[in-house]
């Protein structure tokens, strides 16, 4: 079965061509950069961002595209927007409604983390399909029990999805309306669960009747990509290096301000 993400030809940019273990690696330095950048050190958070802008522009990623995907932080903002109403401390008013100086300060801090920790992984789904996750995962050594439990899930989001679908079209086919879906789409979840429970069983009964021993076959070569591209194996090292510069960049801007915490 194909898995979804493939990318057309005419989006492989230099991002898209970078090993899967480097950008895998790229992120975890950028999210461990982002989360130790000190409170209230908004130029720092400017250099993460330009980073990102930076990486997005390079994988010909439009802010619109980007801005529906990470719909997903939705939760995180409506979160951001109650703290200052909540938290305690000093008040300040902002069109006549009073804010907690201590509570816009931690808004502001989280929504900024938040945003680009979102747009990072975004990024990384955008120019990597899953099957090149998985493979990145595998060279850098995750646990196979780890990865066999990822494949799978790729693997059934894929059949859950379509599942979900076919449910959808065969109730409008019976005269279902398009509103009140709440009971149906309930109704419906339950059923994909065990449909997907017992697919499972059958899955996994399967493999150990073909000699599964606790292992999957390996997705790709283990070694690093032996041909990358001059330019794509420079990016390699220059998209985690740029993690660490922006480090760096946060650990100066940090000092000149005296380290505020």
């Amino acid at each position: 079965m194909t898995l979804p993400g493939a990318l057309p030809a005419a989006a492989a940019t230099v991002i898209h061509r970078l090993a899967p273990e480097a950008k895998i690696l790229a992120l975890i330095a950028f999210a461990v950069v982002v989360v130790a950048t000190p409170a209230r050190l908004w130029p720092a958070y400017l250099v993460d961002a330009t980073l990102l802008i930076g990486v997005a522009a390079l994988a010909r990623l439009s802010a619109g595209w980007l801005a529906r995907r990470a719909v997903i932080e939705l939760p995180v903002l409506v979160f951001v927007a109650v703290l200052p109403l909540v938290a305690s401390g000093p008040r300040v008013d902002v069109l006549g409604v009073g804010l907690s100086e201590p509570g816009l300060a931690a808004a502001g801090t989280l929504l900024a983390k938040a945003t680009l920790g979102v747009y990072a992984a975004v990024i990384l789904a955008a120019t990597t399909p899953p099957r090149e996750l998985l493979t990145g995962l595998e060279r850098l050594r995750l646990p196979a029990i780890m990865v066999a439990i990822l494949t799978f899930m790729v693997r059934y989001a894929v059949i859950m999805t379509e599942d979900l679908r076919r449910l959808r079209l065969a109730r409008l086919a019976r005269g279902g309306s398009r509103r009140g879906q709440l009971a149906a789409v309930a109704g419906g979840a339950g059923l994909l669960f065990v449909r997907a429970y017992e697919r499972g069983e059958r899955v996994h009964l399967a493999m150990l009747a073909r000699g599964y021993q606790g292992r999957m076959p390996a997705l790709g070569d283990l070694a690093a990509v032996p041909r990358q591209p001059p330019v794509a194996a420079a990016w390699s090292l220059l998209l985690p290096a740029g993690a660490v510069l922006a480090a760096l960049a946060t650990a100066l801007l940090a000092g000149g301000s005296g380290g505020s915490p």
